[in-house]
């Protein structure tokens, strides 16, 4: 077998691990829409009996009410997310790390397309709940909210892991996990959102970022670099002083 045969195999088996892998990610959410739109009874009572109970509990509450805007908006609003990956991203190319640097930009934008897309096929409506303590606009599943907060912060997990001390690893992963679940909590709190939709959002969002990483582990392997795990990060040699690697690498 000549070098282009050896080079067009290696593709086709990235390509169909990857699209395998991708599709995996995807069963969950394509379960959990099709729950949604056949309005599959107990998942109903779930998310009408959630809703009840969160709004009840912050009813006559403007204090918490307030507190939860807060946390939704500006902690872990989608704009404070995009900033936060446009910042990494920015940092990144002063890195010079052009392709990790594209990697963060994509996911991040193609997370916000995709949930817009769905969004707009689903057409559902959000909750309706008596004396509502906070409205939002457009339509209820996915979350986008959910959707961006896990989008990013994958997308600061995977990039900046390498960095942080193998001793402290942990705490980058508990506060990411604190915002995913944070931001769906305060949606379904202040009734602008079912718990389906926060699921969905998630879901979704994780469905992004596996195919977004598998393909960069494709280009990793494509210039000879070895696989990473989720725990070491996407590319472990942003610590050294050149995460690039050199130019035209021999193919293996």
């Amino acid at each position: 077998m000549n070098r282009r045969s050896r080079a067009d195999a290696r593709f086709g088996a990235r390509l169909v691990v990857t699209s395998a892998a991708t599709a995996l990610a995807a069963v969950p959410f394509s379960l959990a829409l099709v729950l949604v739109e056949s309005q599959w009874a107990p998942l109903l009572r779930l998310d009408q009996g959630a809703a009840g109970r969160l709004h009840r509990a912050v009813l006559g509450h403007p204090g918490w009410v307030r507190v939860l805007e807060f946390f939704t908006q500006v902690v872990w609003g989608p704009l404070t997310m995009r900033l936060l990956v446009a910042a990494l991203v920015v940092w990144l190319l002063r890195r010079r790390a052009w392709r990790l640097a594209a990697w963060a930009a994509c996911t991040a934008t193609a997370g916000g397309l995709v949930g817009l897309l769905v969004k707009n096929v689903v057409e559902r409506a959000r909750p309706h709940l008596p004396d509502p303590v906070a409205h939002a606009p457009g339509f209820s599943f996915p979350s986008g909210h959910a959707m961006t907060a896990t989008t990013s912060c994958a997308v600061l997990l995977l990039v900046l892991l390498p960095l942080v001390p193998r001793a402290w690893r942990a705490l980058p992963w508990v506060l990411a996990a604190a915002s995913v679940l944070g931001v769906g909590f305060t949606r379904v709190a202040l009734g602008v959102h079912w718990v389906s939709d926060v699921v969905g959002g998630w879901l979704l969002g994780i469905a992004v970022v596996t195919a977004t990483a598998f393909a960069f582990e494709a280009w990793r392997s494509d210039v000879g670099r070895r696989r990473t795990t989720p725990g070491q990060g996407l590319e472990p040699e942003l610590v050294g002083a050149d995460p690039e690697p050199p130019a035209g690498p021999p193919l293996r």
